[in-house]
């Protein structure tokens, strides 16, 4: 039987505010545990919650990005729950007011297609804390640093059918957020975090099946990995006859297993109730306009400006456009390397390369942009060839040296552009090769000469101990064999 897929997503975006949405602690990562938690955070008694307006900002700010509505008058809704790291007994949400109504975002596909991802809304709600079971055998740590850190829950409406479309959503949303400035877009801290839910349906029914919920994905990675065991599992069971149960579920990526974390519950059996300690905030047309000027490039908008000021394709400006960080460390290479293309192709390839080896974000990098801009400027003006950048791409990768001319003269990786001296040894290394001069010669097949001429630049590099320049050396050797 061939079957829909179905996705929507809910995600948890941790706002960069310095201080908690409703107590002055400090949202710091990384502190000793229980340090940034206090009453107010705790719900001790007589303490009261003060609502962090730049928390709402970011939220508005968000809000206008994204095509949305936004609320003049939202309400904040006591969701009761108990687990250890919820120290309240009930989480300070927003259910039904939302401070961001619906809106949309555009995502690209691989296959040159886009499509409208619908979002239903998103909320302001505080973070609970966090439950620590690798340093405590048989026993449950709890951390409370991050309870009552502020973050707007997304919600998407089920448009998206595949994993890549969830994760083409995912890695917008991200490029979004992190442009804005309202968050860092630290996945590996927490940052952001998706929930996916999931569900089949018989191909072209307008039914929609029993969905399950895959909680706290951290990365596009792993968010792939769950869509597609999820996908398997649910075919599964409606093929053998089974009934999918509505049902939240945890996934480790390590593992690629999946197990059922608790029954799903619905918005009853939280007991939902205004929060009698917060009064409705309203928000009005002032606010909103300062949150709109503030808004910085979109990554759409930045993409358009790549291809229009850099001359950079579709693909190439996609690219470079989608992360804030990589977008600057690009404009930052190419203004002083002139030659943007060729500084895309450096930034796409070693550049990212090294990256994901070491697991780095761009934040991390060794090298800034203004040095690679350096390298690009000696690559183009024949200074050095493609093998001998690399050499001085790993020197400052590795901080041998950070000054790219005293790299290049510390190795001896000027390359040779004298034509005299060139074409000394394009004589030296045709004289060594008489039988492949006269098959090149006699050859009439365009392509097959130009596969045979590779085999004279092996020589001439080897000759010129790797620092002649290929494109000299190319048409040296051409005048020769042709004359």
């Amino acid at each position: 039987m061939q079957w829909d897929i179905v996705i929507g997503l809910e995600i948890h975006v941790q706002l960069a505010t310095k201080t908690k949405i409703f107590s002055g602690s400090s949202t710091a990562y990384g502190a000793e545990p229980n340090t940034q938690a206090n009453a107010v955070d705790l719900a001790m008694p007589g303490t009261l919650p003060v609502p962090n307006e730049q928390a709402f900002r970011y939220a508005v700010m968000f809000g206008l990005a994204v095509n949305s509505e936004i609320e003049r008058r939202s309400v904040f809704e006591r969701k009761n729950y108990f687990y250890p790291d919820l120290p309240k007994g009930y989480q300070t949400t927003q259910l039904e007011r939302p401070i961001v109504g619906p809106g949309y975002v555009d995502i690209d596909l691989a296959n040159g297609e886009s499509k409208r991802v619908r979002i239903h809304h998103a909320h302001l709600e505080e973070d609970a804390g966090k439950s620590l079971h690798e340093d405590f055998h048989g026993m449950t740590g709890v951390d409370l640093n991050r309870a009552g850190t502020p973050l707007i829950e997304v919600v998407t409406e089920p448009d998206m059918n595949s994993a890549e479309e969830a994760v083409a959503f995912a890695k917008k949303l991200h490029s979004i957020v992190t442009s804005l400035g309202i968050c860092d877009g630290d996945m590996s801290q927490g940052s952001m975090r998706f929930d996916v839910n999931i569900s089949l349906k018989p191909k072209g029914s307008d039914t929609l099946g029993t969905r399950t919920e895959t909680k706290n994905l951290n990365s596009f990675r792993f968010m792939e990995q769950a869509i597609a065991h999820e996908v398997e599992r649910q075919m599964d069971i409606l093929e053998d006859g089974g009934v999918i149960e509505q049902e939240t579920r945890l996934y480790n990526g390590d593992r690629d297993e999946s197990r059922s974390m608790r029954t799903k519950e619905e918005a009853n059996d939280y007991r939902y109730f205004p929060c009698p300690d917060l009064l409705p905030v309203e928000i009005d047309d002032t606010f909103i306009e300062d949150a709109r000027s503030r808004l910085p490039e979109l990554p759409d908008a930045r993409k358009t400006r790549f291809k229009d000021q850099y001359g950079l394709n579709d693909y190439d400006a996609g690219l470079l456009s989608g992360d804030a960080k990589l977008a600057s460390f690009f404009e930052e290479a190419a203004s002083h390397g002139k030659d943007a293309k060729l500084t895309a192709n450096w930034i796409q390839g070693e550049f990212s390369a090294r990256l994901n080896a070491e697991e780095k974000t761009v934040a991390d990098s060794p090298i800034t942009g203004a040095q690679l801009g350096d390298m690009i400027i000696r690559i183009s003006d024949n200074t050095i060839s493609s093998a001998g950048a690399k050499k001085v791409f790993d020197a400052l990768w590795t901080g041998e040296n950070d000054n790219v001319d005293a790299i290049i003269d510390a190795k001896g990786l000027k390359q040779v552009s004298d034509t005299g001296a060139l074409e000394k040894m394009v004589d030296e290394v045709l004289a060594g090769m008489p039988d492949q001069v006269a098959q090149f010669q006699n050859e009439e097949d365009p392509k097959k000469r130009k596969k045979m001429l590779g085999g004279f630049m092996g020589p001439l590099m080897k000759a010129s101990k790797g620092q002649g320049n290929p494109k000299l050396f190319n048409e040296i050797l051409l005048k020769k064999l042709e004359g």
